[in-house]
């Protein structure tokens, strides 16, 4: 999720443990922030709520139900089961379908697939049919433009837009040398807003979005 210093750390102590160290880590992640290339104030706050609220829970979220915090941009979800009867006749958007697609780009780019799915959940609740304000598209609320730079001929085909999202979301990783923090709120605001502000951007949606994928992702 973070640097491999501060990931090792959680590892070593045990993922819930360290939520209830959250003093001792905060001290930890202080001590190292300075040396990584990142808005050390934005980032620590960030992760600092995302502590507090996982200790609150006490287990890990799951990506499938945990909802999105106050003024994070929302679609409604399309939940597995009860799908519209254009989707239900279309084999390619089953939920073995999509897990198996993620599966298979997760492979493919190294990405992990429970980041993958905390991203999906957020951007589109898991609909392949799901169509911002703005214009973004499918499961991975994809623009025209960036789907097209990445190849996707058919946003609403799952398998592309799955591919296609996932391609992008490594391009940020490798980008910010794999700070998933950095890499999310580019995702949402684009790379040139994190360059801008070395860091995550003082956008309410981006920082609410960036905490609820993160939160998902523990």
């Amino acid at each position: 999720m973070f640097s491999p210093k501060i990931q090792n750390y959680i590892n070593s102590s045990g993922q819930m443990q360290a939520f209830s160290r959250v003093n001792e880590l905060n001290n930890y992640i202080n001590s190292i922030y300075p040396k990584e290339n990142i808005n050390q104030t934005a980032n620590l706050s960030a992760f600092q709520e995302i502590l507090a609220e996982s200790k609150k829970e006490n287990k890990e979220p799951s990506v499938f139900e945990l909802d999105s915090p106050p003024n994070v941009k929302k679609i409604t979800p399309l939940p597995f089961g009860s799908l519209s009867k254009k989707t239900e006749s279309t084999s390619l958007k089953t939920k073995d379908a999509i897990l198996g697609y993620i599966k298979d780009a997760s492979e493919k780019y190294g990405v992990e697939e429970k980041l993958i799915k905390a991203l999906i959940k957020q951007e589109s609740g898991f609909n392949p049919d799901a169509v911002s304000k703005v214009g973004a598209k499918g499961l991975m609320q994809l623009m025209p433009a960036t789907a097209k730079s990445l190849g996707v001929v058919d946003v609403f085909d799952p398998r592309e837009n799955i591919e296609g999202g996932v391609k992008y979301l490594k391009q940020m990783l490798d980008k910010y040398n794999g700070n998933k923090i950095l890499a999310l709120a580019a995702y949402n605001a684009g790379p040139g807003a994190v360059d801008k502000y070395d860091g995550i951007p003082p956008y309410k949606e981006t920082q609410n979005y960036v905490k609820a994928i993160l939160l998902q992702y523990l």
